[in-house]
């Protein structure tokens, strides 16, 4: 990766780390798609994963009041750190485009569920018996190419949580599928000529994780949601670019 990439990766991981303050997800989902414009996905997606894991480590730490306010996390984080390890061997051993597509119809079945039913709520019955499914296919896609935003999303969104309890459940089930994913990507040999770029992207993320809590302070319910749907926008239109444009 040559100087001018790390700046572009710096940067995104800028972008991404000051929306995920804000809505709870959006480093790799952000940051990912526009580093792939420049670098190779393989190179994106271990460089940003430890920023990723730091990310949500502090962004759960600060929320962790509202835990009690939660559900499902422990069957959720259970079935997402088995469905990263599926995920991250899937991503040595098979080709990218089909792992690309996949999240594109997720992120694409997401957005059109939150307009066409858009007070849709899962109870806490139905929650419980699903959760493993939804842990196990957000794990999947954490593990293979470093985003699990739209699954994780979408299913913490249909609770109807309260913005603490939503930040906090994201970020805990993604900091335990990531962790799961850097591991397998350790001990694989994938870190191998990319610790010094991995490290460095770690900064920008504490720099912008306060900025983006003030604004998240300031920002209605209403703007919560659109923050995520457009965020959502622009990873279809770059992960499409990617993958479609050669």
């Amino acid at each position: 990766m040559t100087g001018t990439e790390l700046a572009i990766v710096l940067a995104a991981v800028v972008v991404g780390s000051t929306v995920k303050a804000i809505t709870g997800m959006g480093l790799p989902l952000i940051s990912i798609p526009i580093a792939a414009l420049f670098v190779d996905l393989d190179d994106a997606v271990v460089t940003i994963a430890l920023a990723n894991m730091l990310a949500n480590g502090v962004l759960a730490v600060r929320e962790r009041e509202h835990l009690p306010e939660t559900r499902d996390l422990p069957i959720l984080a259970v079935a997402g750190v088995g469905g990263a390890i599926v995920g991250a061997i899937a991503f040595i051993r098979l080709p990218d485009e089909p792992l690309v597509i996949m999240l594109i119809v997720a992120t694409v079945a997401y957005i059109v569920n939150f307009f066409a039913r858009p007070d849709f709520r899962i109870e806490p019955a139905r929650s419980k018996r699903f959760a493993p499914i939804a842990g196990g296919v957000a794990g999947i896609f954490q593990g293979a190419i470093g985003i699990s935003g739209p699954i994780v999303g979408s299913w913490i969104h249909s609770y109807r949580l309260s913005r603490g309890a939503h930040i906090v459940s994201v970020t805990s089930l993604f900091l335990v599928s990531g962790s799961a994913q850097f591991a397998v990507l350790v001990a694989s040999g994938e870190l191998s000529g990319r610790v010094a770029p991995s490290l460095l992207a770690c900064i920008p993320v504490l720099a912008a994780i306060p900025l983006g809590t003030r604004i998240r302070d300031r920002v209605s319910s209403a703007g919560f949601d659109r923050a995520i749907i457009a965020m959502l926008c622009v990873s279809i239109v770059a992960l499409s670019v990617k993958t479609f444009s050669g």
